[in-house]
């Protein structure tokens, strides 16, 4: 399958988690983080088949939009001109009689601008609550997979490293936790990647911004798996030089 190279393709993501997803059940079969990388490979599935509704709700809606601002803008002209005829057929005597007038032609023209700028950001508003609804999910799976590697400390490995009876267990050796933290990192860079895929969507701002609170959540969680992969490497005994 090719891909195209000027936007986040959604097959191209999908493939990329389900094939984490596969690398995971081969290592780690038993555990939470296996379960995570499933229900970010149907977050995603999500992603791509909503964002394709709501491209199309918004390709129609948009037309619609359109066509009730047409009417709104006719029905504006109409009145204003019936309004200025008549104004000039019964012209008061005095410039504050005209006061009524120019009140209600300012009304109007007050109304018929609102309704243009509802009826103008009628798609936009649907598009963001479905999107918004997205990311928020993504944002909570980031969070669920830096719970996984929370307790996952390099520290723990070193014989120095003193136990009390609420330490956690560490049932990894150390090239399964760098496999695992490893793929940590990841499933936090796919989320943000997902993420990538509702702003392909929108020029909403504040999509837009949820878009990049979510990547920079990411990117931080991610330099601290690195920071534990690094403790980690830097423990371990040198290879013997052949």
């Amino acid at each position: 399958m090719e891909y195209s190279y000027d936007k986040v393709q959604a097959e191209a993501v999908l493939a990329t988690v389900r094939r984490l997803e596969r690398r995971i059940d081969a290592r780690f079969p038993e555990r939470g983080l296996r379960k995570v990388s499933g229900d970010l490979a149907a977050l995603v599935s999500e992603v791509q088949t909503k964002t394709q509704s709501v491209r199309d709700r918004r390709s129609w809606l948009g037309n619609l939009s359109r066509v009730g601002i047409v009417v709104v803008l006719v029905l504006a002209v109409t009145v204003m001109v019936l309004a200025v005829r008549s104004a000039a057929m019964d012209a008061p005597d005095s410039g504050l009689e005209w006061l009524p007038v120019l009140e209600s032609g300012v009304n109007d023209l007050i109304f018929a601008a609102l309704a243009i700028w509802f009826l103008y950001s009628v798609p936009e508003r649907l598009q963001r609550e479905r999107l918004l609804t997205l990311l928020h999910r993504l944002r909570s799976l980031a969070h669920i997979v830096d719970m996984h590697q929370l307790t996952k400390d390099p520290e723990r490995l070193r014989g120095s490293f003193e136990q009390t009876g609420e330490s956690v267990e560490m049932d990894l050796r150390p090239d399964q936790l760098e496999h695992y933290l490893d793929y940590c990192s990841e499933l936090l860079s796919l989320i943000g990647k997902a993420a990538a895929l509702c702003a392909e969507e929108s020029r909403d701002p504040i999509v837009l911004d949820t878009v990049s609170t979510i990547e920079t959540l990411t990117v931080s969680l991610e330099r601290k798996i690195w920071q534990k992969i690094a403790v980690l490497n830097a423990d371990r005994p040198a290879d013997p030089i052949s």
